[in-house]
């Protein structure tokens, strides 16, 4: 790939990262390799400045630019954006922003704090020794300044590392504002084998927050911000030398002295310490946490000035799409789904914004198809889309968590990609994109096929996770011993299958919509899949071939892809309908879009605003402002209180139940319109 992103700028680091080489990080998952992770490349902050002077300002002015990990820029003092997108080094991602108003005549001071978190995990594409920054500022006369060997670069040791939050996502950020920056140093220019994306992508949109109430302890204070953000604090105060303030965030509360649950429900431990230098100080904390609560414990003689959150997530626009409604529970719902929605739309759409901080697949099935519905903006399921695709350079059959350096797959999310490819093509109607996306389904069917039986169906499939649904407690007594890694003799199941014959007929589907010849067997695999797992006394699938159980996943995803026959779908709804959510809140979106795909839209509508222990309510009812990770807080070991997977009712409201049932609802959209090529038939998957 030609770079054409950066014609004049350099990649610049830090002088103790110039002779670093990079490492190769990707690989089959069970394919294990001894990664070296040295402490002295972990949790490292460096500012990097450069100095662009103006005899006058005339027009508008732009700066490209990204960093490997990750910048915050600020010119002359003033916050500008942040960046970049996780993004593979072959296709690195890179923001463009109007500078203007930043700027002054005469000398202007550009500063960007680069992070490297030298880790491997969900969250960063870290872990491989890329390190450094490159910029380009251009007026209307063209380049004006460009990053080279006269930028200058101080390392930041004022954070020190006691443990990191969640997956090895967040390093806790102790910050000591006694310890200066080092003094300014002359950056290193070095060859980078970064390839640039074609075009820049958006920055996230930040602000600052005020705690809509703070309440005195009988040691320190507690905020409370009214809802779940994802952001980070800042604080200011005052003390003497030395003194230190104790730092806890959490989404809950609890009984306490320090009353925030900081050790999360999650699994997350955000406890934080911020030592002081004489006089008033200031922290901004660098990277952003899940939270609503929380609590500032100080010192004797420390006096807290002031406390805000600095929220952060993908642009979007609250007023956009509007539920009105006279059904209180339904408008409930819809809040808090959006919220998750909202705040877990980093610069990718992330499993948890807490603990995982990553793209999941599956995650992406549900959440995409939500956040276009909330914001007509494609831009973000667009490069989601991108990522999937990427990722077929590791293993045809497409990695579970993208981008990134944690190596991860699972069968079900990956045979779920043509569901995304045809949803951007009802979108768009860009064939272009969809050829790249037909060329990549091939692929993951030709992967999967090297596990079929002489029936067609899949067996032993041992090189990815065989998912069904998460948490185990939620897969309604699935009749199949599920390990993380399957044995090679193990037989056929149903839900693999299912989806597997799922990404078989959606392939073949886009290949008709262009125009290609295609095999077709789509027919031939749903065949055998009733020999396989069709019960005639019931008229309902079972969980696998040696099993009497039909479980709710095991006729949610045939219904769901259309495996079942038309005269089998009166048992199937009754089957879910008796059942109801006994599955996870994954798992709910292809339970409800089956559910409209048989036409019975009304049920859909009753599962989505009943009141059991198993919904979306009992949610609101448990004090969620963001839907969470299963129906309810002690469904799950570890429960976020903050997932996106759960937004299942956003696109099915959108997509199928409220054009046919007005009396429910309706969406109103801020343009009068809504997103053109919104689909309104049961098919749009």
């Amino acid at each position: 790939m030609e770079n054409t992103a950066f014609l004049h700028g350099k990649w610049i680091c830090p002088a103790e990262f110039a002779d670093l080489e990079p490492i190769d990080l990707f690989h089959k998952q069970l394919d294990k390799r001894k990664i070296e992770l040295p402490l002295a490349l972990q949790n490292r902050h460096f500012l990097m400045r450069g100095c662009l002077k103006l005899e006058t300002k005339r027009g508008a002015y732009r700066i490209r630019i990204t960093a490997d990990d990750y910048y915050k820029l600020w010119i002359n003092g003033r916050f500008v954006c942040q960046g970049p997108s996780q993004g593979y080094f072959f296709n690195y991602y890179w923001n463009e922003a109007d500078i203007t108003e930043y700027l002054t005549e005469g000398e202007n001071e550009i500063v960007a704090e680069l992070y490297y978190q030298g880790l491997i995990n969900r969250a960063y594409n870290s872990g491989d020794r890329r390190v450094g920054l490159i910029a380009e500022v251009h007026g209307e006369n063209g380049l004006c300044l460009a990053t080279d060997e006269t930028w200058e670069c101080a390392a930041i040791r004022a954070y020190s590392i006691t443990h990191a939050i969640g997956h090895k996502t967040t390093f806790a950020e102790n910050f000591d504002s006694r310890i200066p920056r080092d003094p300014w140093q002359s950056c290193a220019v070095k060859e980078t084998d970064h390839r640039f994306a074609p075009k820049p992508v958006k920055t996230l949109q930040v602000y600052t927050k005020k705690p809509i109430s703070s309440q005195p302890l009988e040691r320190g204070i507690f905020y409370d911000f009214g809802q779940e953000l994802t952001a980070a604090l800042r604080i200011r105060a005052r003390g003497t030398d030395g003194a230190r303030i104790r730092i806890l965030c959490g989404e809950e509360t609890d009984e306490s002295a320090e009353k925030t649950r900081y050790q999360m429900r999650c699994g997350c431990h955000c406890e934080e310490w911020w030592t002081l230098a004489n006089g008033e100080c200031l922290l901004e904390q660098y990277d952003y946490r899940a939270f609503r609560y929380v609590t500032l414990i100080p010192d004797e003689g420390v006096e807290i000035l002031s406390l805000e959150a600095m929220v952060r997530h993908w642009p979007f626009d609250d007023a956009y799409c509007t539920l009105e409604t006279k059904d209180e529970v339904l408008q409930a719902v819809w809040q808090i789904c959006k919220n998750g929605v909202k705040f877990g739309a980093q610069e990718v759409f992330v499993d948890c914004p807490m603990r995982e901080k990553g793209q999941y697949a599956g995650d992406l099935t549900v959440t995409s198809a939500a956040h276009i519905v909330l914001t007509g903006d494609l831009s973000l399921f667009e490069k989601a889309l991108e990522n999937q695709m990427q990722s077929a350079f590791i293993c045809k059959g497409l990695m579970a968590v993208t981008p990134g350096s944690l190596m991860q797959e699972i069968a079900d999310y990956s045979l779920q990609f043509p569901i995304l490819a045809l949803r951007h093509f009802r979108y768009t109607g860009d064939r272009e994109t969809l050829e790249r996306c037909y060329e990549t389904c091939l692929g993951i069917v030709e992967h999967f096929r090297g596990f079929e039986g002489e029936d067609g169906l899949l067996s032993g499939v041992w090189d990815k996770w065989n998912l069904v649904d998460w948490p185990q407690n939620l897969r309604d007594g699935y009749d199949f011993p599920l390990e993380s890694v399957m044995p090679k003799d193990s037989p056929a199941h149903n839900v693999l299958n299912a989806f597997y014959i799922g990404c078989v007929l959606q392939t073949e589907e886009i290949a008709e919509l262009l125009g290609k010849p295609c095999e077709k067997r789509g027919d031939a695999l749903k065949k055998a899949f009733h020999r396989a797992f069709y019960h005639e006394e019931t008229g309902l699938f079972t969980d696998c071939a040696e099993s009497e159980h039909s479980s709710l996943h095991a006729n949610v995803i045939p219904a769901f892809y259309g495996i079942h026959r038309p005269e089998n779908a009166a048992a199937i709804r009754d089957h879910i309908m008796k059942k109801g959510l006994s599955c996870g809140v994954y798992m709910s979106y292809f339970l409800l879009k089956a559910l409209c795909r048989m036409g019975f839209y009304e049920d859909a509508y009753r599962l989505i605003v009943n009141q059991s222990e198993h919904s979306w309510y009992n949610m609101v009812r448990e004090g969620g402002t963001c839907c969470f990770e299963a129906w309810g807080k002690d469904q799950k070991w570890n429960t976020s209180l903050c997932h996106p997977w759960a937004s299942a009712p956003i696109s099915v409201l959108a997509e199928d139940i409220l054009p046919r049932h007005p009396e429910y609802g309706r969406l109103v959209y801020k343009d009068g319109e809504g997103l053109r090529g919104l689909p309104r038939t049961p098919q749009a998957f």
